[in-house]
């Protein structure tokens, strides 16, 4: 078959004219997953000093666990109306619908004072199912989904 050149050109750029491409939103690491991956860390270097091979090498790879899904946990609204989070290579994806989503909210874990734990974003969907996100770009991604939910409606 020919194609001609201009028309793979246009077929390549449709998505962006159209606006609707994947974005990719990656987590934050949040400060008690670094006290938990030093913890981790300073167990199994005791564990290796002590000579307990089988417990250091149990404790490393919990370790390796935990730095995989810091590093590679995503949140990706796609073009097909779907937001899809990934927590890792050990871990299954979870595909939600957007227009499942009922509520989108920044939210507080305790508060002591005016300070707060740990901010995240908490999206609604189905009946009684919620899921907390930590993107980086908070306010980025809760106006993308907002954006593409009054999309869909």
């Amino acid at each position: 078959m020919y194609f001609s050149l201009a028309l793979i050109h246009k077929i390549a750029n449709l998505p962006t004219k159209l606006g609707i491409m994947n974005r990719i939103f990656h987590a934050r690491i949040i400060w008690y997953q670094q006290i938990y991956l030093l913890l981790l860390a300073l167990i199994t270097i005791f564990l290796i000093w002590e000579k307990n091979a089988l417990f250091a090498l149990l404790f490393a790879l919990l370790m390796v666990v935990l730095i995989e899904r810091i590093i590679h946990t995503t949140y990706t609204v796609t073009s097909d109306g779907e937001l899809i989070l990934y927590f890792g290579r050990f871990s299954k994806k979870r595909k939600i619908a957007i227009a499942e989503i009922l509520s989108i909210e920044k939210a507080n874990s305790m508060q002591l004072g005016g300070f707060s734990i740990t901010k995240y974003v908490l999206i609604r969907y189905g009946y009684k199912k919620y899921v907390a996100v930590l993107p980086v770009h908070e306010q980025e991604f809760i106006e993308l989904l907002e954006k593409r939910l009054s999309d869909i409606v």
